[in-house]
């Protein structure tokens, strides 16, 4: 198994940016497609952004193609979502995961990092 840690949430005023960390232990890293999801408060969880498990491949929400980006250094077997001109609908609890199978569920999850916005 994989353990997950997020870090890099706090306060940004609108239009900064952010970057998140998501540190694995336990497994490497490698052996997963990752994600990027959210959840704000009264919300069900969404997807934000994911990629491959070598990089090659990425995927985001429209709403955020353009201002954020995922990214992964396997050999520190981290991922990243460094996030842009951020606005306060982004404002959530953000969480890593990760995908043993591709196309499969998210097995893994972290416990997530809270990002605020302020306008």
């Amino acid at each position: 198994q994989v353990q997950l840690v997020e870090s890099g949430g706090g306060l940004v005023q609108a239009g900064g940016s952010l970057t998140l960390s998501c540190a694995a232990s336990g497994r490497t890293l490698s052996s997963y497609d990752m994600g990027w999801f959210r959840q704000a408060s009264g919300k069900e969880r969404e997807f934000v952004a994911a990629i491959t498990r070598r990089g090659v491949t990425t995927y985001y929400l429209e709403l955020v193609r353009g201002r954020f980006a995922i990214s992964r250094d396997n050999a520190k077997n981290t991922v990243y979502l460094q996030m842009n001109s951020l606005k306060p609908e982004d404002t959530a609890v953000y969480y890593c995961a990760g995908q043993t199978v591709a196309g499969g569920p998210y097995d893994y999850w972290g416990q997530g990092t809270q990002v605020t916005v302020s306008s």
